[in-house]
């Protein structure tokens, strides 16, 4: 036997290996400190161990924008707010399993003013009743609502609110929390086992504190199988009591 190769051999393979232990070394500490220095992926991946650890179920399309955000006054238009559903002009047959995705058309036929301000809400919507949300900006106020109820498979009335936002609080501009960490704090917190969480949506939510004017802030809104709607304040991460929409 050649010694002398086989010492090389064996040199040059210790040298592979400490060679390929060192890049894997120099990896993992690149993906501890990306980890370390990112809370975002910190909380992402928190809470994929609650979900796997409480059978919680959640939608694949979570959003992932954190943007900066202050609280908003609003005043209703008294115009728009009224007490009963008002009959449509013109009562139209609508099919939402066949007319999938063309509320923003069953909104154009009704002859409703602003209808281009507000946006469906499948969360809130249930048998015979069509709800929207007027926005701000892109975002949904959740208490400002237009809503179309159907009866025989005819849309032929509506109730709507509408309001104009007055001014923006006094606080500066906050980036919201995440909604991985909005999400956490209601599973550790709130949340039974085998919980389904069918839409996370970030919004206006607030408190009409007299007959007209109505204050708003950030929030997180979830929305599980049972009809229960969480409202997680955005920037304190502060977790109403459920609401349940059918009620």
């Amino acid at each position: 036997m050649d010694w002398g190769r086989a010492k090389t051999i064996l040199i040059l393979s210790f040298l592979l290996l400490n060679v390929i232990l060192a890049v894997q070394l120099g990896t993992s500490r690149s993906d501890l400190l990306e980890l370390g220095g990112n809370p975002e992926a910190q909380a992402a991946e928190e809470l994929q161990r609650l979900l796997k650890l409480n059978n919680i179920q959640v939608p694949a399309d979570i959003p992932k924008e954190v943007p900066k955000l202050r609280e908003i006054v609003a005043r209703f238009d008294e115009h728009y707010t009224p007490d009963q559903p008002i009959p449509l002009a013109s009562p139209f047959k609508f099919d939402p399993l066949i007319n999938k995705g063309t509320f923003k058309d069953m909104l154009a036929k009704t002859g409703i003013a602003y209808t281009e301000s507000y946006q469906f809400d499948p969360a809130m919507s249930r048998g015979g009743t069509y709800v929207f949300h007027q926005l701000y900006g892109t975002l949904p106020m959740f208490e400002v609502q237009l809503e179309l109820y159907e009866k025989n498979g005819i849309v032929n009335a509506y109730r709507q609110g509408f309001v104009e936002v007055q001014a923006e609080g006094s606080q500066k501009e906050q980036n919201v929390i995440s909604p991985y960490i909005a999400l956490r704090s209601l599973i550790e917190n709130h949340l039974q086992p085998g919980a389904v969480i069918t839409g996370v949506r970030l919004g206006y939510h607030g408190q009409v504190y007299n007959s007209q004017t109505l204050y708003m802030v950030p929030t997180w809104r979830v929305s599980l199988s049972n009809g229960d709607l969480y409202f997680i304040h955005a920037i304190n991460g502060a977790v109403e009591p459920p609401q349940n929409k059918k009620s």
